[in-house]
């Protein structure tokens, strides 16, 4: 199992990535919220744990959606240990 880590910067906005955390991670807005705030004081956060192909896909997703909207919004998969 892989897991989904967004990892914190300076220019990403707080909105988008609670935005982007309940779109493509089915988390409900306080869930969202909580994990926005965890990468945000942590410099890290998982937001889910997936098989190796879907946490590709969902790496791939919120990638595309950061780039889309012109944010640096940083996301990896890394093997849960």
């Amino acid at each position: 199992m892989y897991q989904v880590v967004m990892l914190n910067d300076d220019y990403t906005p707080m909105e988008f990535v609670v935005v982007v955390i309940q779109q493509f991670f089915n988390k409900d807005r306080e869930t969202a919220t909580q994990i926005m705030l965890k990468i945000h004081l942590d410099g890290r956060g998982v937001c889910g744990v997936y098989s190796r192909d879907m946490a590709a896909t969902k790496v791939n997703q919120v990638m595309e959606a950061a780039h889309q909207a012109g944010h640096p919004l940083q996301c990896v998969s890394e093997p849960v240990e």
